[in-house]
């Protein structure tokens, strides 16, 4: 029992110790501020890393924890709620947007991800307001047409979501398929651009 206490204080001791390096190793870590912004459609979380957006992503969305976890990682940072300019920028930007006022953003962006992650981000990029495309469309456009599953599972990663246009994503039947927001919220997205397959009946 004596051996015990013993361990405990030492290692409260050796905390004590360490406290003003930790503190201080903390202070000096990357950090991304992160600001929450109720859309018109639902939550979205915004990230911005040293000036540029790294996040915009469905806050409720499969996968948050996971995601999240990736973008720290690949940063080396953490999260910090404080409203930056670029994200005010960000956030009336999608305001333009989800009025039909905008159509592009212009914005700063950091990709957190694979080199074949980026690949496919930087693919879905090209895909223009109120088109849609396919995996296969998508794997073409990557000149490879067997990643198939591939790039479905880098679409599925994407965390900027809106300004880098996943939800532009359908099926081969050409009909709407999964979102990191929900399938209701890709119909809304893809009737305000005015290419929702076959003027589907929205289920909400």
């Amino acid at each position: 029992m004596n051996l015990v206490i013993g361990k405990n204080k030492f290692y409260f001791v050796l905390e004590l110790i360490l406290l003003p390096f930790t503190s201080s190793i903390k202070e000096y870590m990357n950090k991304i501020n992160i600001h929450h912004y109720n859309s018109p459609f639902g939550e979205l979380i915004l990230g911005d890393f040293e000036g540029k957006l790294c996040l915009c992503d469905w806050f409720y969305r499969k996968r948050r924890i996971r995601i999240d976890d990736r973008i720290k990682s690949h940063l080396n940072a953490e999260y910090e709620e404080n409203k930056t300019d670029l994200l005010v920028q960000t956030e009336n930007q999608l305001e333009e947007y989800f009025k039909g006022k905008r159509k592009e953003f212009n914005l700063p962006i950091k990709l957190a991800g694979t080199d074949f992650q980026i690949k496919v981000w930087n693919a879905l990029q090209q895909i223009p307001y109120g088109k849609t495309e396919t995996y296969l469309g998508l794997s073409k456009l990557l000149d490879n047409e067997k990643a198939i599953r591939a790039v479905a599972g880098a679409n599925g990663a994407n965390a900027i979501s809106i300004i880098i246009p996943c939800h532009r994503i359908i099926g081969s039947d050409n009909k709407p398929i999964g979102y990191a927001g929900g399938i209701n919220i890709k119909r809304k997205l893809l009737k305000l651009e005015g290419s929702l397959p076959g003027n589907q009946l929205e289920l909400f």
